[in-house]
């Protein structure tokens, strides 16, 4: 059994089809028997990815800091809902009981978290996919922004094999089932 990490925004003021992207990965991550694993929240596209896992019969497990229970923002129909007291430690849990990850469109928090994941997987401490969901080129700057670091070559081209990009939830599963480990030809710190 594979377990996905979603990473995702929390906000309850979006447009509608970004709700239905995360729906959907929930959903499909059910129909392959997979495992949820996520923030923990109930609003936004977090309690979206989390319901249409459940709805699909997916075990949902959060990993929430307790501020954040305390307001009542937690997903109490988890299967399991794991508090923490920082973020650092539930970046940490999320990431040790994932097979897989993949970033919907998100705020400074999503973008947090991806960004650890990517430097993990560059500095090969993490062999596991990556796959971040470019809704409508929701990511195309970021996109942008990396193609530029490797073109000023602060980071080597091998860079490009840590990660993939789906622009569809459809072409996500995909990506995580045919993944292959690809190790660099050189050491990260050599990629200069």
């Amino acid at each position: 059994m594979k377990s996905l990490c979603v990473y995702c925004a929390s906000s309850d003021r979006l447009d509608p089809k970004y709700y239905e992207a995360a729906d959907a990965v929930g959903r499909g991550l059910a129909a392959r028997g997979w495992t949820l694993v996520y923030g923990g929240g109930k609003a936004g596209l977090m309690g979206a990815v989390a319901r249409g896992a459940k709805a699909g019969g997916a075990r949902v497990v959060g990993v929430i800091p307790e501020f954040m229970k305390v307001r009542e923002l937690a997903f109490t129909e988890a299967d399991e809902l794991i508090s923490v007291l920082t973020m650092r430690e539930r970046k940490m849990l999320m990431e040790t009981r994932a097979d897989a990850f993949v970033a919907l469109p998100g705020g400074w928090g999503t973008l947090e978290e991806l960004m650890e994941i990517l430097t993990l997987a560059y500095l090969e401490v993490l062999a596991k996919p990556v796959v971040i969901l470019n809704l409508d080129g929701y990511y195309d700057d970021l996109l942008r922004f990396f193609d530029r670091i490797l073109r000023e070559r602060f980071m080597h081209d091998s860079t490009r094999k840590r990660f993939a990009v789906a622009r569809t939830v459809p072409e996500i599963f995909p990506l995580i089932e045919d993944w292959v480990h690809r190790p660099s030809e050189k050491p990260w710190h050599q990629t200069r």
